[in-house]
């Protein structure tokens, strides 16, 4: 039997638009899932973190001193899974996290954040001191008076006490890219769940409100705006339902400050510099305006 050729034309037309309308469905269906593109949507997150600090040497001075400690420690001051992280009157005394942003593209993202973290310096401890101490007599701190050369001291906490306590407050900007690995893992609807990994890199200052007793002077505890700071983060993304996510980061950085204020004199201050490692986990949504 022979098919003539106004039927094979029909056939091939059918044909080809059937085709057509198959791939134009695949590709409708992919575009519509919410998860598919990121451009022009926004998010927020809040969480906790804990952190480590480098050694670092503290310098302190005023019209009647001027010495430094070498190699300071110090630790953070976790709170622990506490409900003062969702207590609206208690929320900015533990150790927590907040950034907001916006994607650029599908990839890249702009966003502003503050990293409330804690930094105690550890006392009772015998560290060199550098420098010289010469309060007038009628000052209970002028039993410290004296000429220090790298000597070995007992840091007490008659002597000092030492804190970025509410906090060490690290507000920044940060310029990161995100990438979609759901499909490494095999998850074919990532509106349910998707997988992404995070890298960026942030700058900003440090404001922090430092706690401090010196040479048995009045206790001081004011923001200030210390210095400035850098760092690199990298995470994991976990979202769920298109709207939610967990996200866990490890964020790497430096810290300068070299303006911390320590008296209610401004004549006194203290000046440090150290590396940092923080670990975040927090949650947050996404969305579009």
């Amino acid at each position: 039997m022979t098919i003539k050729p106004i039927k094979l034309i029909v056939i091939f037309i059918i044909s080809t638009l059937s085709q057509n309308c198959f791939a134009q469905k695949n590709n409708i269906d992919n575009t519509q899932k919410y998860t598919a593109s990121n451009k022009g949507k926004f998010f927020i997150s809040w969480g906790g973190n804990r952190e480590s600090f480098s050694k670092s040497d503290i310098r302190f001075k005023g019209v009647d001193y001027d010495f430094t400690i070498k190699d300071v420690s110090a630790r953070d001051k976790p709170k622990g899974w506490h409900i003062d992280y969702i207590n609206p009157t208690r929320i900015t005394i533990p150790q927590t996290n907040v950034k907001v942003g916006y994607f650029i593209s599908d990839k890249y993202i702009i966003s502003l954040g503050v990293d409330h973290m804690k930094y105690v310096m550890k006392n009772n401890r015998i560290k060199a001191i550098n420098g010289h101490i010469n309060l007038p007599d009628s000052e209970a701190g002028s039993l410290y008076n004296g000429n220090y050369e790298n000597e070995a001291f007992f840091v007490s906490e008659d002597f000092l006490l030492f804190e970025h306590t509410n906090g060490l407050n690290y507000v920044y900007a940060e310029f990161s890219r995100f990438d979609d690995i759901s499909s490494i893992f095999n998850i074919q609807n990532t509106d349910k769940f998707q997988l992404n990994i995070t890298e960026g890199i942030g700058a900003g200052v440090l404001y922090p409100k430092t706690n401090t007793t010196i040479l048995q002077k009045d206790r001081y505890d004011e923001f200030h705006l210390a210095g400035y700071g850098v760092s690199l983060s990298a995470g994991l993304n976990f979202t769920f339902f298109k709207y939610f996510f967990v996200q866990t980061d490890l964020r790497g950085g430096y810290i300068n400050m070299p303006d911390i204020r320590t008296t209610s004199n401004t004549a006194e201050s203290a000046s440090q510099y150290f590396f940092y490692l923080q670990r975040v986990i927090s949650f947050g949504g996404i969305f579009r305006l």
